[in-house]
């Protein structure tokens, strides 16, 4: 055990080294090397509603020289994070940009229905038109999916203004206005407009050919909506207009003024926006075309992926940090009674034994993979305003963790009372029957862990205005007001889960096969995850060869909340692969499925609730 902590010590130092390195390195991304300041930026709406965002100003912008401005937006159920893409490669080549929380998103203040919400961006553009160093006449919108949406939206309103405030627009993942029952249109005028429509886009994108059947959305270039927009608003059938091409800027005459249409066709899932170097390569093109960069440099040199390298870095520092901070606590002398022996090694699992434990956990994965969608639906997880639970992805998932824990619980003392015992199983040696004096310092000492674990992230975002983050993984602050919204019902709903979790992985299911440690480990992660690998994997595999969704048929709205919820399976990848990683190496040490379980549930509930879209 002394040597254990040595190690410890050691893989601490090395993890805070890490982290350190992670914020230093992404700030200076970020930053583009200390060139671009940031601004941590909170404002008051025309609507009387407060809008929280980070603001990027390049070195020599001024009041005598400014720059245009872009105004960038996340999706629904996301935050100005997800933007770092756009927001690092724009400011680096001299844009102002305003990465926005929308409404009830990050910190912006929390709204009670979808179209408050899609007032954002136009709010946000009031804003940065009134920043004396941005140059009014070149301001340009991009949104992703929602965003995207209320781009649209600020369009539509900036169309009534006197003067308009718009000059250019790039829709990510989402569709553009193509007109009515009456027929095509063009709402955007003379303003430059672009789209980035990812060819395996699950939401949009979708057309209807002269059969009156649904295209696919890897079809869409070469149908009505797009041939229109790419056209400016004319119907490319009756007037038998050529074919016009993705990734080709067009242009026309209104008013007098030049306006350029583009649709860049990157082979990509929605979600993958926020991760691809295709999307970005299109978004930087477009605003280069459309508003001139100051310092202008090739779409093709990004830097973003350094961002996202140095990111994980202190991901994987983050957890090492965890890991073994909560082992060296344990060797003090308030926890020491939490501390077992000597390090937990796995039994030799018998023949039987191996038998009974692939047939336990095939029965929990298949559970938790035909009622996901199903505890979803029923929860109303989609829900566009607020009626009972002000964050309802985190509640719908919440309640499926909480049935996953239920069944979980049945099948490892049904196990017990039927198989377990007569084999050996002992309650008080597996860690299950744990002291009363010893489950308040489980308690405490979980709760010390998550604080030490949160208060890295917040002393990366005050010193260095970084989080850490991988596409749709972020470990990111939370205020007060999402730190009480937490603690119930959501933590409840979690923290149960994952102490059932770990009480099945540690307790129940630890042992030797072959005499290889690491197979078993191995063997109970591929099960813990497989429910959200099956789901992405029937509804992505049916995707790419048919061109439509398994779940959530893109031509029915009734099965459209299924578009959505699985998309949200893609972070359970990590954090299902990750959680028993840490469950397991606290076990070792403390002979306790509690604490890792206590520990891993207040963890995941406040990324949860940090990350997404909060009802007012």
């Amino acid at each position: 055990m002394n040597r254990l902590k040595g190690r410890s010590k050691l893989f601490l130092i090395i993890s805070l080294c890490m982290m350190l390195i992670s914020m230093l390195g992404a700030s200076l991304i970020q930053t583009s090397g200390g060139r671009v300041n940031i601004t941590e930026l909170t404002f008051e709406t025309d609507l009387g509603l407060t809008m929280s965002g980070r603001l990027f100003v390049p070195d020599g912008v001024t009041l005598e020289n400014p720059a245009p401005a872009i105004v960038v937006s996340h999706g629904m159920f996301n935050n100005n994070g997800m933007q770092d893409l756009n927001f690092v490669e724009l400011s680096r080549r001299g844009f102002v940009v305003f990465a926005m929380d929308m409404f009830s998103h990050g910190n912006s203040e929390r709204v009670e229905a979808t179209p408050v919400i899609l007032q954002s961006m136009d709010q946000a553009v009031q804003m940065i038109a009134r920043i004396g160093y941005v140059d009014s006449s070149r301001i340009g919108v991009s949104g992703h999916s929602l965003g995207a949406m209320s781009s649209n939206i600020a369009v539509t309103i900036d169309n009534e203004r006197e003067v308009p405030l718009i000059s250019a627009v790039l829709l990510n993942s989402a569709d553009a206005v193509y007109g009515t029952e009456e027929g095509f249109l063009n709402i955007y005028g003379s303003r430059h407009v672009g789209i980035v429509a990812p060819m395996h886009e699950e939401f949009f994108m979708l057309d209807v050919d002269e059969y009156g059947y649904v295209t696919p959305p890897r079809e869409f270039i070469y149908h009505h909506n797009a041939q229109s927009f790419l056209h400016f608003g004319e119907d490319p059938a009756e007037l038998a207009l050529p074919q016009r091409e993705a990734g080709t800027f067009y242009r026309s005459n209104f008013d007098g003024e030049e306006a350029i249409r583009v649709i860049y066709n990157p082979s990509i899932i929605h979600p993958w926006a926020h991760f691809s170097t295709e999307a970005t390569y299109g978004t930087i093109a477009f605003f280069e075309e459309a508003l001139g960069a100051p310092n202008p440099i090739a779409p093709s040199n990004q830097i973003w992926q350094w961002k996202v390298a140095f990111n994980t870095l202190g991901l994987i520092g983050i957890v090492i940090f965890l890991v073994n901070f909560v082992t060296l606590m344990v060797f003090t002398p308030l926890f020491a009674s939490l501390r077992a022996r000597e390090v937990v090694e796995p039994q030799p699992i018998e023949r039987g034994g191996i038998f009974w434990l692939f047939v336990t956990l095939s029965i929990g994965a298949i559970f938790g993979t035909l009622t996901y969608l199903p505890i979803l639906r029923a929860t109303d997880a989609f829900r566009h305003t607020t009626e009972t639970f002000r964050q309802t992805q985190t509640f719908g998932i919440g309640m499926w963790a909480l049935a996953c824990a239920g069944f979980g619980l049945i099948l490892m003392f049904g196990y017990y009372l039927l198989i377990g015992r007569n084999k050996g199983v002992n309650l008080h040696q597996n860690g299950v029957i744990i002291s009363v004096p010893n489950l308040g310092k489980t308690i405490l000492l979980a709760v010390i862990s998550v604080t030490m674990f949160f208060g890295v992230v917040f002393f990366a975002d005050y010193f260095f205005m970084t989080d850490f983050r991988i596409w749709v993984v972020a470990i990111r602050p939370f205020g007060p007001d999402l730190l009480r919204l937490g603690l119930f019902p959501y933590m409840l709903f979690f923290v149960l889960f994952f102490v059932v979790n770990s009480i099945s992985l540690n307790s129940f299911n630890y042992g030797t096969i072959g005499g290889k440690k690491w197979t078993n480990t191995l063997i109970v992660i591929i099960f813990n995850v497989l429910p959200a690998v099956v789901l992405l994997v029937m509804q992505y595999g049916t995707f790419m060869t048919t061109g439509f969704l398994l779940f959530g048929d893109h031509a029915s709205a009734a099965q459209a909340p299924y578009h959505m919820f699985v998309v949200w399976l893609f972070p359970f990848l990590v954090l299902l692969t990750v959680t028993p990683l840490i469950s397991r190496q606290i076990y070792k040490v403390t002979n306790n499925p509690y604490l890792p379980g206590i520990i891993n549930g207040i963890i995941i509930t406040m990324m949860a609730v940090a990350n997404t879209l909060t009802w007012g």
